[in-house]
């Protein structure tokens, strides 16, 4: 097993590796009572925790809530609190999450608007759970105007990482994940990417001898950006590359659409925004499409017109005012933002994924 440590006013480690879920009650030390939020599809996986943690001597309340994004509503959100409230939970108890990153984002708000914050754990089951919700932090639920636009800033008190968990994951969902990693890999790491170029078909499995280490180079590079930038006031917008396309996919299909499917999307019109903007080369820009193919992500959507998804974007949490700002590379691992860019110049980019771009 290995830590990784995500610095700042409330610093906590993220532990990687098989076996992690050993470190869980350390996490926990204090709590007498801890509610396991989890889904009915994971309803065996947290048993197991729920008996750790009670062999230990905590009283246990299992919150059984919705898969994926349909859990993330103020109604789940308020059931929850309705039961944390008949169970008397104090700020000495916690939450726990075991799930993938919709799960994270609402437990994660639970235990942040509970008393106005108690410690959560979260215990990521995905790899999209692993690299990318489960740390740093980041809490939310969805409304009818878009995705993660109600939520806080809540940091977990520790994160586990058991790769044991991947083993059962669908093929289609782990590759989803792998589109988080690959954007740590353009933003930050192109170790990442060399790693994954050098066998994407066994890239695309948690099987490849160097799983575990995407993993924690993913989660090193989030760890060092939200370390430094708790808020999303400057540097952590860089997380968001390709997330302002995506983000505007997934609430167009109704979330039907996987997160890191729609951000590899997101990721090609980015790319082709920094080439069409005069900054990024055609090799780097290139290299998106190329490596996201080839371990079986998509690059293309015709699902929603151009103007329907330029409405979405405007919503963005990146939006200031009217502008609309882009996360964009200058060249490999250089990113920045792009604000205003001219109409012209997005439907462009759209065009190159898209066959609905308007003319």
């Amino acid at each position: 097993m290995t830590r990784v440590t995500v610095a700042g006013s409330t610093p906590y480690d993220v532990v990687i590796g098989a076996g992690a879920g050993a470190a869980l009650p350390e996490m926990l030390e204090g709590a007498d009572r801890v509610a396991v939020i989890h889904t009915d599809s994971l309803a065996g996986y947290a048993a197991g925790v729920m008996r750790a943690l009670r062999e230990r001597g905590r009283t246990v309340l299992p919150l059984v809530v919705p898969d994926a994004e349909a859990g993330k509503t103020l109604q789940v959100a308020g059931r929850c609190w309705d039961a944390l409230g008949a169970a008397g939970f104090t700020r000495n108890d916690a939450v726990v999450t075991v799930g993938g990153g919709a799960v994270t984002d609402l437990g994660g708000w639970v235990a942040a608007a509970w008393l106005r914050g108690v410690r959560v754990v979260h215990v990521p089951t995905t790899l999209l759970g692993m690299v990318d919700a489960a740390v740093g932090g980041k809490t939310a639920i969805n409304t009818a105007a878009g995705k993660n636009l109600v939520g806080a800033f809540h940091p977990p008190a520790g994160v586990i990482c058991d790769v044991d968990a991947l083993a059962t994951l669908p093929r289609a969902d782990y590759v989803a994940g792998l589109a988080e990693v690959i954007k740590a890999g353009f933003i930050a790491d192109p170790v990442i990417l060399e790693l994954i170029e050098g066998d994407l078909e066994a890239a695309a499995t948690p099987e490849a001898p160097f799983a575990a280490e995407l993993i924690e180079r993913a989660v090193a590079v989030k760890a060092r950006v939200v370390g430094e930038d708790l808020t999303e006031q400057g540097l952590r917008e860089i997380l968001n590359y390709g997330h302002t396309l995506g983000h505007a996919i997934e609430r167009a299909e109704d979330y039907r659409w996987r997160h890191g499917d729609a951000v590899a999307v997101g990721m090609v019109f980015a790319a082709e925004l920094g080439r069409r903007a005069g900054s990024l080369d055609d090799a780097t820009a290139d290299r998106h499409r190329s490596i996201l193919e080839g371990v079986g992500l998509p690059t293309s959507y015709d699902g929603t017109p151009w103007e329907a998804l330029r409405a979405t974007m405007a919503v963005d949490k990146k939006s200031r005012g009217a502008r609309l700002r882009f996360v964009v590379l200058d060249r490999l691992a250089a990113p920045r933002i792009l604000e205003s860019p001219a109409e012209q110049t997005l439907v462009e980019a759209f065009s190159v994924v898209s066959r609905k771009a308007v003319q």
